[in-house]
């Protein structure tokens, strides 16, 4: 097989069946790092097929070698438990936070957050989590990600101590080991083979592991709203992912119909640039700008904010499973979804009313309709 093949083919090869040449794999891992994960690693990882997910481990031995795996067991003495950022927001919420949760109820040991600075913001007011900062990078070749994995071993690999790794990218997906492995705990996301949700999944192994079932929750710093009336809040971000949203006049609509119903509504303007623009201008044309505010800072403010608000609405992203972590009612248009399996698996799970509109299927004003007849 040529070096030269693009991603999308050798995705395509691999789902073939087809175990593509190491130093092609290295090549495009190497040369092509920002295609290579988004096509390749999250196509093999989104599907949550135990097929792909194997695939995957066979493909990264272009760089890892495989290792026998061996059954953790907790040691007598735990001082430490190091729990690993998935490095996504969204996803530390829905699944590192249910661990944190776990890990505190059954450990009598300090139990640190291993991640980086604006994950680390969700659970800052939570006393009994400490932080690690680590910085995984995303961005460059596959060979420095892995480099930080080994880095990072050698802070982590302490007596006493135990590793919970939820299936994160730091290890490549708990392909790269970071503490000695009787001690080390991986959450396998990826093969399951059921349509459960994820927050079902990850309670589901913690008590299996630990004999704890965890919550997903958030614990950032307040963010003071004050407001006596009840306020929605909103985000349109989709991490550029384009297809993540609603065509048409959707959102100048979906700001509509909230200003018709609350006096105040939050809108994250996320990192600014195009996000910022686009979500500024859908206020403008929706007649209800005087109610409208705008959040410019770090999402776990923004968090802080979903938690006190009445109602959230927005894309698959981060801010649906801060507002599913704190029971706020919620409607999230679930668009650009690669299949029913990943949405059944990332759609938002919370104590409070959760409505998952499929923004892929149902026309702009058919979403709108819904929403209007769940703000009644």
């Amino acid at each position: 097989m040529s070096a030269s093949i693009s991603c999308k083919d050798a995705l395509d090869a691999i789902r073939r069946g087809e175990r593509l040449p190491a130093d092609v794999v290295r090549q495009l891992g190497e040369e092509q790092p920002g295609d290579f994960f988004q096509t390749i690693i999250e196509g093999l990882a989104d599907s949550f097929n135990p097929a792909d997910a194997a695939a995957y481990e066979e493909m990264m031995t272009a760089w890892i070698p495989p290792r026998p795996r061996v059954a953790p067991e907790i040691p007598e003495l735990v001082e430490a438990v190091y729990v690993l950022s998935r490095v996504t927001l969204g996803a530390d919420i829905k699944i590192t936070s249910s661990i944190l949760s776990a890990a505190k109820k059954h450990f009598g040991a300090t139990i640190f957050f291993v991640g980086n600075r604006k994950s680390a913001e969700l659970f800052a007011s939570d006393a009994s989590i400490s932080w690690l900062e680590a910085d995984y990078p995303r961005s460059g070749p596959v060979s420095h990600r892995i480099q930080f994995a080994h880095d990072l071993q050698r802070r982590l690999d302490r007596p006493a101590s135990i590793v919970i790794d939820p299936d994160s990218r730091m290890t490549q997906l708990g392909l790269v080991p970071v503490c000695e492995p009787k001690r080390y705990f991986h959450f396998p996301s990826r093969t399951a083979d059921s349509a459960a949700n994820l927050s079902q999944l990850v309670r589901d192994w913690t008590w299996d592991t630990f004999g704890e079932s965890g919550q997903a929750y958030i614990a950032p710093r307040p963010v003071p709203e004050k407001t006596a009336d009840p306020f929605a809040t909103l985000s349109l971000g989709v991490g550029q992912n384009h297809a993540k949203r609603v065509g048409g006049e959707f959102e100048t609509k979906l700001i509509r119909k909230l200003g018709e119903k609350f006096r105040t509504i939050w809108i994250d303007r996320g990192a600014g640039g195009e996000e910022a623009t686009r979500v500024t201008e859908a206020a403008n044309a929706s007649g209800y700008m005087d109610r409208v505010r705008f959040w410019e800072g770090s999402f776990a403010g923004f968090a802080s904010l979903i938690s006190q608000s009445a109602f959230y609405a927005g894309y698959d992203s981060a801010g649906q499973h801060a507002a599913a972590a704190s029971g706020v009612p919620l409607v999230t248009f679930f668009a650009g979804a690669p299949s029913a399996r990943f949405r059944d698996r990332w759609s938002p799970a919370g104590s409070g009313r959760i409505e998952v509109i499929d923004g892929s299927s149902m026309p702009p004003e058919a979403c709108l309709e819904r929403l209007s007849a769940l703000l009644e």
